[in-house]
Parts: C-alpha cells; structure tokens; sequence
C-alpha cells in the first residue's frame, strides 16, 4: 500500500504543534486516497513521544534515536530522512513548514532527486499525485503546482494553516530507523532560548504584534497584555525590530515570520507589503490604526479607527469580564 511520509519535528523531546498538523493533513489525504501514514522521527530519548503520534493518524513511526540527533544537524536529519523514504518508498513526504522543515525539505529533495513544493496552504489529490496551492508574489496571488510526476513528492506545509485533529487511533508502531551513520562535520554544541519563555508566533493561534505606532519599546507591555488575555503570543512589525524595541524572534513578515493564526491583532501597523506578506493568511485579522487609509485596514476583517492608547486598555479590560 503507498504511504505518506511525515518529518516529525521536536524540541526537547516534545513534539512541535506543526507536525501534529503535518500528520494530522497526511492522515486526511491518505484517507482520500486509500493510503497510509508514516513518521520519521530524529532525536535522543523520544520513543514515548513517537507513540503518541498514533493518536494523530502515524500507524507506524520510524525513530532514529541517537545522542547525536538529540538537537537539529542538517547533514544527521537529511540522512534520517533519506533513509526512512529509502525503507517506506512513500508517495510523498510531508514536513511542517517551520524553519527547520523549511531548511530540511530541500536538502531532502535534492538528495532524493526530486523537486520541492513549499509553503503550501492546500492540497489536492489528484490519481496518485498531489497538486498544491501556494502564496507566490507576497502573497499577492496563489500559484498551483505539482512535481511534474517525480516521487516521492516532497511537500512543506505553513504552519496553523493544516488543522491538527486527533483520530481514533491509538498508539503508533515505533520501529527503530537501522543503518544511519551520517558523518556530521557541524555540530549544534548549545541552543539558547531568547524568547524569555514567550509563546512562539510561528505557533500561535493568536498573535498580537506592534508597529510604529505603539510609539516606543516600553509600550509594547500593552501588547502584551492583550496577547496574555487572549492567550497568545506577541508580534512585531520589522521597523521596531530594526529600532531595537524589540528581538527579532517576534518579527512578523517577509524578513521575519510567516504566520497563519486564528486571530491576528496589528496594533499601530500601517501595512506595508512585507508585514502583509507574512500574515494575509490569518483567518481573521483586526487592525487598531489612527490612519483611516492605512493599507492594513484593506485586508482586515474588522478594523478600529483610532489611538490605540486608548483602545487597547478597555478592551483587555473587557476581555478580563468576558473570561471572568
């Protein structure tokens, strides 16, 4: 039977919420398409992890457990893929678009000699091959694609825009991934956390960023304020990440992140191209702008004219009742 491969992404032992997204698209397609799922799972001490994915849709999970790949090596990673397709012979591979599958995806795919489709945000079956959409020109327009009949199909998906949706399955099979042994001449020795232990916006669900507009790097405690009452994580446009109001792990757009959340909040944002290229995508976007004709507000779903010194306070405020 042909199988849909997925790239499972973790950090410290825990699976990122991405992957689940990627399994959780792959199950549906291979639903569709008389199909089944396989994982692939690089790390150090994660088969308790990898047992979980079956509650997503992984029947069989494909770990590749060494010290080695406790954290991410673009030659040990490429190589752990490599030989799982190797021994599953998938349709197509799946990996969840965050920086590492984006930067794994195609060093995948060159060594398997095929093409790559990033960045996708639909999926349709179509025989035995999968055509994709994808965001081209800033998001301006949508390209649809396909590998002009290469396999397997490699396939990053943006995050947030796949819905992570648990089956009725129950544990998956964990089978250990024999005969990896990359030379890996880089080696990650430390990875140190900048984000103060702050939700990630590449995986929130509820994003509220910061412009300009906010006037000044104190004043960014209003947007996270209302980003903890929404459960959310904090944003920022690239002006106040050059100003230095901000690092630039929050930075939102095409330099930055490309996010696709629930609810996206710009605060103090005019809009310019790059900032809308990296978050067009959310499924509902509410501006908070003085400027009647800035240029967020042509995309926003609701949009308040207005300081939003003076906005933002009574609706956290509000917010607090309503979760009260």
């Amino acid at each position: 039977m042909a199988h849909i491969l997925v790239f499972v992404e973790q950090r410290n032992n825990e699976i990122r919420a991405a992957s689940l997204q990627a399994i959780s698209e792959a199950r549906r397609q291979a639903a569709a398409g008389g199909m089944e799922v396989a994982a692939v799972l690089p790390g150090h001490g994660v088969a308790d992890a990898a047992a979980g994915l079956g509650a997503y849709g992984a029947g069989r999970v494909h770990v590749a457990d060494d010290p080695q790949f406790e954290r991410y090596s673009a030659e040990g990673y490429t190589a752990v893929v490599a030989k799982a397709a190797e021994q599953v012979q998938p349709t197509a591979i799946f990996f969840p678009g965050t920086a590492m599958g984006r930067d794994l995806a195609p060093r995948v795919a060159a060594r398997l000699g095929v093409g790559a489709l990033a960045d996708v945000v639909e999926l349709t079956l179509e025989g035995d091959a999968f055509v994709a959409r994808r965001p081209v020109y800033s998001a301006k327009a949508f390209a649809t694609v396909d590998t002009a009949g290469k396999r397997p199909q490699v396939i990053s998906l943006r995050p947030n825009v796949f819905a992570a949706e648990k089956s009725d399955g129950g544990s998956a099979e964990v089978v250990q991934l024999e005969g990896v042994s990359p030379t890996i001449r880089a080696v990650v020795q430390e990875l140190r956390d900048t984000g103060g232990g702050e939700l990630d916006v590449a995986e929130a669900d509820v994003i509220v960023s910061g412009g300009r507009g906010i006037k000044g790097p104190e004043n960014f405690e209003l947007i996270r304020k209302l980003a903890d009452v929404l459960g959310g994580a904090v944003g920022a446009s690239r002006a106040v990440v050059d100003a230095g109001w901000i690092s630039h792990d929050h930075q939102v757009g095409q330099t930055g992140k490309v996010v696709s959340p629930s609810l996206y909040v710009a605060c103090g944002i005019s809009g310019a191209i790059q900032h809308l290229a990296g978050m067009s995508s959310s499924k509902v976007i509410v501006a908070v702008n003085k400027d009647p004709d800035a240029p967020i507000f042509k995309i926003a779903d609701y949009g308040v004219v207005g300081d939003l010194f003076q906005v933002l306070p009574p609706m956290v405020e509000e917010i607090e009742k309503l979760k009260a």
